[in-house]
């Protein structure tokens, strides 16, 4: 069931909060929302599992380009655990969500039980860069969500035998539809914002971000065939973060979906070492 809280601004954003144990907060990539995350719930170990839609998607309030930063939902991310009384959370964060997830570790290190990264790093490939920027914020030519699924599926790269019904469940989960067509799930300013940042010089650097993650858990699940996550980036995490859980899923670009063994694999031995990480924690003698 979605809830909302009201962010230090008071723009209204939207959450979801289930079940109990160990708090994993849920972090989506740039144009998407808490429903990325709906199948990888499925194959979770007992959690309390809390998804966000950041400010401009999904039901969250749309609250201008200036507002759609890293910095300005980090801030809302904690802003949501305060308001659930949560004081440290493992976070699980997709292409933004894992710049987001590392920030918050070079800003709010407390806060942060541990980082699942899923298809993101410190380097992002113009590649990858560029095939975004061609679409965020742009309206969606399809009429229907069936042809829009159609054009997601033709336009995906690196991903490989995916039935249609689950690019169906992609175009549900990426348009609106509407009498007359579709709509975006998100704001359509969400793209001001991102050209905008594409275009600022110098680009940061954000190696000193990933390695503010040391001594946290942290994964790292990359598709195989990603144009925003190069194979080199990975492997040179896995050298600077000794530890690192790893794991790459074939016939998968950006990103995969989360329901793929490998992924789940991963993930479900991040929160292992979570658990281990936070019970040492709590008894330094043990």
């Amino acid at each position: 069931m979605t809830a909302f809280f009201a962010a230090a601004d008071g723009a209204r954003i939207a959450y979801r909060d289930e079940g109990a144990g160990q708090a994993v907060l849920c972090l989506a990539g740039l144009t998407r929302d808490g429903r990325d995350f709906d199948d990888l719930a499925l194959h979770l170990p007992p959690c309390r599992l809390v998804r966000m839609d950041y400010r401009g998607r999904g039901a969250s309030a749309h609250t201008g380009a200036a507002s759609y930063t890293v910095a300005q939902e980090a801030a809302d991310a904690l802003g949501l655990l305060d308001h659930l009384g949560i004081g440290r959370a493992a976070v699980i964060g997709t292409s933004r969500g894992g710049i987001i997830g590392m920030f918050l570790a070079a800003t709010a290190r407390a806060r942060l039980a541990g980082l699942c990264l899923i298809d993101v790093g410190p380097v992002l490939e113009p590649e990858g860069l560029g095939r975004i920027a061609a679409y965020v914020g742009r309206p969606p030519a399809a009429r229907t969500l069936a042809e829009a699924a159609g054009m997601i599926a033709a336009g995906a790269v690196g991903f490989e035998g995916v039935a249609p019904e689950r690019w169906l469940t992609e175009a549900n989960r990426r348009f609106v539809a509407r009498e007359g067509g579709l709509a975006l799930s998100y704001d359509p300013a969400l793209g001001e914002a991102f050209h905008a940042a594409l275009a600022a010089q110098p680009q940061p650097d954000l190696w000193p971000l990933f390695a503010a993650l040391a001594g946290l858990p942290v994964a790292l699940v990359r598709g195989a065939g990603s144009d925003l996550l190069s194979g080199a980036t990975a492997a040179e995490m896995a050298r600077r973060h000794p530890g690192l859980i790893r794991a790459e899923v074939p016939g998968r670009g950006h990103v995969p979906f989360l329901d793929e063994p490998e992924a789940v694999d991963a993930i479900r031995a991040w929160l292992l070492a979570v658990a281990r990480a936070e019970a040492g924690a709590a008894d330094p003698g043990r």
